[in-house]
């Protein structure tokens, strides 16, 4: 929300802002609460990197955990400054890494192996070339919504092929921090002006964070499990702490 107060960014020029004060904890810090609860994304991304990396997975899981760091980062950056190339640096990501799911989801039955991986390479490349000229507002969100709905048959397609009660759980809170996250994401948007007057506003955009970040190390752990499942690498999920999931494999030693 705009208001008065001194700032080291200058005017706000991004299409959105949301259900929180600007500058009110920091001179360099428009959204304080929405740009520190990105946090947990970027550490949950790279514990799953470390995973992903330590237990020579395919590149393509390294690159998904990568690319939810950087949409992190992109997210800190636009909501600290409210500019429109900082939200393009939010923006973009999102696509590009929906587009990463859209790969690895559907790469396993696609039998012209360069040509998907060219296509989603090119619509990426061209989206953010149009992205970075055009401010899409409402057309932006439709297309991200429509990317998301084109992985959810696949993933419910793994899910009922899935025969371990632990994966299948990964699936089922995968589901459940999505489906909260949302709440908090639409509450934000929908009961601002109720919300601003509370005397204390419950940050539900940060909390969307805070869930989608869990929601994307969930979804990426359930992905990898899948895939090592398809390549007879013996997948099973084991618990660091005994609290965070992550998939451990067994490879033969012809491989």
């Amino acid at each position: 929300m705009t208001n008065t107060a001194p700032s080291f960014w200058g005017p706000v020029t991004s299409t959105t802002e949301w259900c929180e004060s600007n500058y009110t904890h920091s001179f360099y810090i428009a959204e304080f609460y929405n740009t520190l609860s990105n946090s947990p994304s970027i550490l949950l991304a790279f514990i799953g990197l470390i995973t992903a990396f330590s237990q020579r997975f395919e590149k393509r899981f390294s690159v998904l955990h990568l690319s939810n760091m950087i949409l992190s980062i992109g997210s800190m950056l636009f909501h600290a400054t409210l500019q429109n190339v900082q939200q393009q640096s939010d923006e973009t990501p999102m696509v590009w890494e929906m587009l990463l799911y859209i790969y690895i989801l559907f790469s396993p039955d696609w039998h012209y192996r360069s040509t998907m991986p060219t296509f989603l390479f090119l619509y990426g490349v061209a989206f953010a070339l149009v992205h970075s000229q055009l401010r899409f507002g409402i057309g932006f969100k439709i297309h991200y919504v429509i990317l998301c709905l084109l992985c959810i048959p696949r993933m419910y397609k793994y899910y009922i092929h899935t025969t371990d009660a632990s994966a299948k759980r990964l699936a089922k809170f995968y589901v459940l921090t999505l489906f909260a996250g949302s709440i908090c994401w639409l509450c934000d948007r929908l009961f601002c002006k109720e919300i601003s007057h509370w005397y204390f506003n419950p940050q539900g955009h940060a909390l969307w964070h805070i869930f989608m970040g869990f929601n994307s190390y969930l979804a990426n752990t359930f992905l990898m499990f899948c895939r090592a499942q398809q390549l007879g690498w013996s997948p099973k999920v084991v618990h660091f702490m005994g609290l965070l999931p992550y998939v451990k494999i067994q490879k033969p030693k012809s491989q």
